[in-house]
């Protein structure tokens, strides 16, 4: 995950391994989620425990995924019908990011994608 550094420190007792929140920072455009605000621009600040964060990253590398086979259709006969079936789906992973971004984000990134009807 580009801009991530974890440092892992033991859980608390009682708290497994990973299950610990902690504060990132996202850059969606990016696909960045970083742990130090200073290290790049970014849009949104999320509360997430390893396996969330693993999640998110995966649904980066699923939306990297289907930008580059948008890229792939640009030499077939059907560019048109290809060109938009690709926005959809990116646009689909893209709303499907931003959800969980709501679903993990601090109150003022929930107040910020509520705002900005980025869910509608």
């Amino acid at each position: 995950m580009a801009g991530r550094a974890l440092n892992r420190r033991p859980a608390k007792e009682g708290t497994a391994i990973g299950d610990e929140r902690k504060t990132y920072y996202v850059a969606v455009g990016a696909g960045q989620v970083l742990e130090d605000k200073e290290a790049a621009p970014f849009e949104f600040a999320i509360r997430a425990n390893d396996e969330e964060l693993n999640k998110l990253q995966e649904k980066f590398e699923e939306l990297s995924s289907v930008d580059e086979a948008s890229m792939v259709h640009f030499t077939n006969s059907h560019i048109h019908a290809n060109l938009e079936r690709a926005n959809e789906d990116y646009e689909s992973q893209l709303k499907n990011i931003y959800a969980y971004l709501y679903e993990l984000g601090t109150d003022e990134t929930k107040r910020h994608i509520e705002a900005n009807h980025i869910l509608d």
